[in-house]
């Protein structure tokens, strides 16, 4: 069975609506569809045109004008004199493949790095979670032997119920 790609359409105020959860998102929540891989596309509500690239570019812009750009001038610029170019064509998939190598490098790294420390830090954190766990719960078995030897029986220095004399 084919799975479909969720539609958002783009209505002419701007606002992009989820047609899978029948609700309004904003351009955050395009993001996020982004970061969580989901497979969609960005439709004019009137016109039906895929303005699915321009959202992106749009997420983009807002990003770089954020914190520390990754695209500097130059690049952009570069970039820029690709257009109408012979080898315009080419430019996509080459920057697709580059990037594609760069993440393939960077797991390969992390795993790498991961069989050198032997754990990843969520494992050391959780096996550090554990012992203080552990540790904890051998501090409160000795309390409660001590707080339980400490307390006298019932009945003890008794005669059958009956304070001796």
């Amino acid at each position: 069975m084919a799975q479909t790609k969720r539609t958002i359409k783009k209505y002419p105020n701007r606002r992009l609506y989820d047609t899978e959860i029948s609700s309004y998102i904003t351009l955050e929540e395009v993001r996020q569809l982004v970061l969580d891989n989901e497979d969609f596309e960005v439709r004019d509500a009137k016109s039906g045109e895929d303005l699915t690239r321009s959202v992106l570019l749009q997420i983009i812009s807002e990003h770089e004008d954020k914190g520390q750009p990754m695209l500097s001038p130059q690049l952009l610029s570069q970039i820029i004199r690709f257009y109408g170019n012979s080898l315009q064509g080419f430019m996509g998939p080459y920057l697709e493949q580059s990037l594609q190598v760069f993440l393939d490098q960077q797991t390969q790294f992390r795993s790498q790095l991961n069989s050198l420390m032997g754990q990843t830090p969520w494992n050391t954190l959780t096996d550090l979670t554990e012992r203080n766990l552990a540790a904890f719960q051998a501090m409160q078995r000795g309390l409660m032997d001590t707080a339980a030897q400490a307390i006298p029986t019932p009945g003890a220095g008794t005669r059958g119920g009956k304070k001796s004399g």
